[in-house]
Formats: C-alpha cells, sequence, structure tokens
C-alpha cells in the first residue's frame, strides 16, 4: 500500500487540517510538505504502542503555526538546552517524542526478530514479511520526520526561530533510530534468506530422493525386461520344436486313417521320414535360430529368475508376504 493510501489515526482536528488542503481525512498525505492557499501543511505518522499509528501535523499559516493533534508533552526541557522559544520549542520537543516512539517500535520489532531467530525451522514465512513491512514503514516516516525537520529549518525557518541552530541534533538523533531500524530491517533480509535457504535445500532433498527411487523403477524395470526376453525366447524355442513335431504328427494321423489305406506301407513310411526331417532341416537351418539356440542357457537363466519373482512363487517360497486385499 502506498504512503498516499495509508490510514492513519487521526483527531478531528486533524481531519479539519487535511480538508483544508484537499486531502482525504484519515490518509496520510503523499507528500511530507504541502503548500496551498491556506498556508503549508507538514505531516508524518508516528507509531502508538500496539494500536495504530497517529498523524503528527504542523499547520503553518499566516497567522501562526498549529500543532496537531494539540495537548500538554510527556517531557519538556530538551528545547530549553538549545534556547528555543515559542513554535521552535514545541516543534523540537514533539520531535524528540516521535523519535523516542519509533525508538521504541524499532526495539519492538528487534524482540519480535530475536524471537522468530529462535524458532528455527519453524519460522512462519507470513511474519517474517509482515515485520519486514512494518519496518519498511518505520524508516520511511523516518525519512518524513526528517524531511519536515529540514524544511522547518530551511524555508520556513521564520516561523522557527533558532530551530536551524538545533537542527543537527535532532537529525542525529532521528538518523541514529533510522540506522537502527536499517540494521533490523537487514536481520530480517538474513532471515528471509535463511529460510529461502533452508527451503531449497528441503526441496532438493525431496528431489534427491525422487531420483534415487526412479532410479530403482527404471533398474527394475529393465531386470523385468531382461527376464520377461528370456521368456520370449523360451517361448520361441518351444514354438519351433512344436512346428518341427506338428508337421510329422499331423501327417502320420491323416495317413493313419482308413481312407488312405490304398497307400502302400514304403511310402507311408518314406512320407513320414521326409515329413519328419524335411521341417527340423528347415527350420533349424536358419541362421536366426541357431543364434537364438547359441544363446538359450543364458535366456534360460533370466527366465528363471523371472519365474522366481512371480507373486505366486515368491509367496511360495516365503521370500515376501503374501499380498491381501488391503496389500498397495
Amino acid at each position: 500500500m502506498s504512503a498516499s493510501r495509508t490510514e492513519v489515526q487521526a483527531t478531528p482536528e486533524v481531519d479539519e487540517a487535511l480538508q483544508a488542503f484537499g486531502k482525504p481525512p484519515r490518509e496520510l498525505p503523499p507528500r511530507p510538505v504541502v503548500h496551498a492557499s491556506a498556508g503549508t501543511l507538514l505531516s508524518f505518522a508516528v507509531p502508538s504502542g500496539s494500536g495504530p499509528r497517529h498523524l503528527e501535523v504542523v499547520w503553518v499559516r499566516p497567522d501562526g503555526v498549529r500543532f496537531l493533534p494539540g495537548g500538554a508533552l510527556a517531557s519538556r526541557g530538551a528545547s530549553s538546552a538549545h534556547g528555543l522559544k515559542g513554535p521552535a520549542a514545541e516543534l523540537f520537543d514533539r520531535w524528540l517524542e516521535a523519535a523516542r516512539a519509533f525508538h521504541e517500535a524499532i526495539e519492538t520489532v528487534d524482540s519480535q526478530v530475536s524471537e522468530l531467530e529462535a524458532k528455527g525451522r519453524e519460522i512462519p514465512p507470513n511474519e517474517i514479511w509482515r515485520l519486514q513491512r512494518t519496518t519498511a514503514s518505520l524508516r520511511a516516516q523516518i525519512g518524513r520526520a526528517m524531511v519536515v525537520a529540514s524544511e522547518c529549518a530551511g524555508p520556513l525557518g521564520g516561523s522557527f526561530p533558532g530551530l536551524a541552530d538545533a537542527l543537527p541534533s535532532l537529525l542525529a538523533e532521528l538518523g541514529r533510530i533510522q540506522g537502527l531500524s536499517a540494521s533490523v530491517q537487514q536481520s530480517l533480509s538474513d532471515l528471509i534468506l535463511l529460510r529461502t535457504a533452508q527451503e531449497s535445500n528441503r526441496i532438493a532433498e525431496a528431489a534427491n530422493q525422487l531420483a534415487k527411487t526412479s532410479n530403482r523403477i527404471a533398474e527394475l524395470a529393465n531386470t523385468s525386461n531382461i527376464r520377461m526376453l528370456g521368456l520370449t525366447y523360451i517361448a520361441l524355442v518351444l514354438g519351433l520344436v512344436s512346428a518341427a513335431v506338428l508337421i510329422p504328427n499331423t501327417a502320420a494321423t491323416i495317413l493313419g486313417m482308413p481312407s488312405a489305406a490304398w497307400v502302400p506301407g514304403l511310402w507311408v513310411d518314406v512320407v513320414l521320414v521326409l515329413l519328419g526331417i524335411a521341417p527340423i532341416l528347415i527350420i533349424f537351418s536358419r541362421p536366426w535360430v541357431q543364434r537364438l539356440l547359441a544363446h538359450l542357457r543364458d535366456s534360460e537363466t533370466r527366465a528363471a529368475e523371472g519365474l522366481r519373482d512371480l507373486p505366486e512363487e515368491a509367496e511360495r517360497t516365503g521370500r515376501r508376504p503374501p499380498m491381501g486385499p488391503s496389500s498397495p
């Protein structure tokens, strides 16, 4: 959310001043210094404990200076050390009160950061980003306060006599608090980087575990393919043998029928011998069949391994528990 849309706690007199400059009530003006026919409006947001921030407004008018919201300050006397009086003293004391409020808010954030660091891996990311936004907002408001103080000691110096001499000490105090907020923000950035590194390591570990599982699945699939190839070789050899046996067996059945009694017995023997030898010679003289038979022992070994890995065989031999209905 931009500074111009930041809602803050405001009193009716602050809303009146904002409306006089054409600004919506209960919203921080986008610029810390606003010039108009009604005068000059100086504003920044100040943290107020655990509640919402309130607007610190200075309305420089032709007839005088108004500090909004009004009321007595918690402490006075710092301005007297610089010999300030009137509006200059009021502004100096108010700005020191705001500096103390900023300091307390930064220390609160710092303590929350320390609590988060003690949680280790249980750090909630949304809490880190919330504190990061809070710290950035505090730094922005401290910067606005420094701009407003410089404006009061410079172009508006006639309305705040003597403030230019006390300005360095005021800016030094605000700068010290801004440096403290910068260190807290850096701690939050380091915490975010640490959290990001932890998440990256966790994702990398999960990816490594997934890669190991994938490699194991690929290894099992490769082994299964090799063993199934062995079974296929065995089935092919059995098919070839069946073909070589089926032809003479079929011929013997046909020639043994009563309808074939007219064939002389010698020719029956000759035909059966030819049909028994020819298929064997034709089938087993093929080069690819000979290569297949040359590697038959390896195929038998792979087929035996594949058979041992069948679920029924594994359960029978007790190498793994039976698979029930609830088994994955």
